[in-house]
């Protein structure tokens, strides 16, 4: 156990402080989303805009990117390489959340089971008008799909949502907190 402290240190610090950071989210979200689930709210039926992970990338992403130009890079943080540790901390993030909630859904079925019923008791309320938009095909063909649901294909959609909510948040981040050597 003593060995990996110092081989994790040789890892740069555009690797090194997002993966830490995205290592500590990922299981923070892990735990909001058992939480979320365990009062009573589904996490995977609330709209991707009103996501948790919004706030909590937000966070962690400025404080790995403030401590990456603050404490290894003398003040200095150009976009490229905001971005780039913005997508170590997502990328770290998403699999291990993700790995997490297939790991969640083996021991825990019903929480699979949960969501389908939950999905599609919703898709069946959608008003006519919805479906006429959507296309009676797409309408039914989600109902079909919703019953071969897996744990597998619910840590993928958390993993992919992760990556396109990440990838927003890490461009304005990454604009706001980069920093420029000044000319002369």
């Amino acid at each position: 156990m003593t060995n990996v402290v110092p081989v994790f240190n040789r890892i740069p610090p555009l690797v090194r402080v997002p993966l830490r950071f995205g290592a500590i989210g990922g299981v923070l979200g892990f735990v909001l989303i058992i939480v979320l689930y365990y009062i009573g709210r589904h996490p995977f039926l609330i709209h991707p805009v009103f996501d948790f992970r919004v706030a909590l990338f937000g966070i962690l992403i400025f404080f790995a990117l403030r401590e990456l130009r603050e404490y290894h890079f003398n003040g200095l943080l150009s976009f490229g390489k905001g971005m780039i540790a913005s997508l170590v901390f997502v990328l770290s993030y998403g699999i291990i959340a993700s790995l997490l909630i297939w790991i969640f859904t083996l021991n825990v079925p019903v929480f699979v089971r949960d969501y389908i019923d939950l999905y599609t008791n919703q898709v069946k309320s959608y008003p006519q008008e919805v479906i006429d938009q959507i296309g009676r095909e797409n309408y039914d063909r989600t109902l079909v799909q919703l019953k071969t649901v897996t744990g597998g294909a619910l840590a993928k959609l958390y993993f992919i949502q992760g990556m396109i909510i990440g990838f927003f948040i890490s461009i304005i981040l990454s604009v706001i907190l980069r920093r420029q050597p000044q000319n002369p």
